[in-house]
């Protein structure tokens, strides 16, 4: 089970750091966000593997950036220059040897 969370509300050019921790003790291959805006398909942000390593969806470098703490369980998701149009709910997903898991999706709206 995942268990997003971090979402709010910001203004412009604020920030937030979106969290995703795991229960249980499966492997975990590689952890993701994702978002969906108001009317839009969901979209990939960023993808972090459990060597470290880090893939971003273009729209995004440079202003946000996943991170992940092995210990915890947890990987992050730290939002930056936020705009408008970051509003959306924001989920986060594993990949394991028994296939993918989706947290439930926390809100993030920025007002202008």
């Amino acid at each position: 089970q995942l268990q997003a969370y971090g979402g709010g509300l910001v203004q412009a050019g604020g920030s937030l750091r979106l969290s995703c921790a795991a229960s249980g003790s499966i492997s975990i291959n590689s952890m993701g966000w994702y978002r969906q805006a108001p009317g839009k398909q969901r979209e990939l942000v960023a993808l972090i593997t459990s060597g470290g390593s880090t893939h971003y969806a273009n729209s995004f470098k440079g202003r946000f950036a996943i991170s992940k703490d092995n210990a915890r369980r947890t990987w992050y998701l730290q939002l930056n220059s936020l705009q408008p149009d970051d509003t959306a709910v924001y989920y986060c997903n594993c990949e394991t040897v028994l296939g993918r898991y989706w947290g439930q999706g926390t809100e993030v709206t920025v007002s202008s």
